[in-house]
């Protein structure tokens, strides 16, 4: 099984100032907000640790702007 590979575009992320949904269904806690700020000047989601995601895509389903990709080969891992 290959590590996944999460995927933000940042031109596409309305930010987490009005969004978030994806760190807030994210059970692994894979993402946070960034520290950055766009040329928009709003903080994306930031990938901080894709040794815990379980593939289990909630990121990229609840995403409304389709701002988020996961690649990678591999089985859902257990949430818990």
């Amino acid at each position: 099984m290959s590590e996944p590979i999460v995927q933000i575009d940042e031109n596409l992320c309305k930010g987490t100032e009005c969004c978030k949904l994806c760190i807030t269904f994210c059970p692994k806690d894979v993402l946070e907000v960034s520290k950055i700020l766009t040329s928009r000047g709003v903080h994306p989601a930031a990938v901080i640790d894709t040794e815990n995601c379980v593939y289990c895509n909630l990121c990229m389903i609840y995403c409304p702007d389709l701002a988020i990709v996961v690649e990678g080969k591999g089985e859902v891992k257990e949430l818990l």
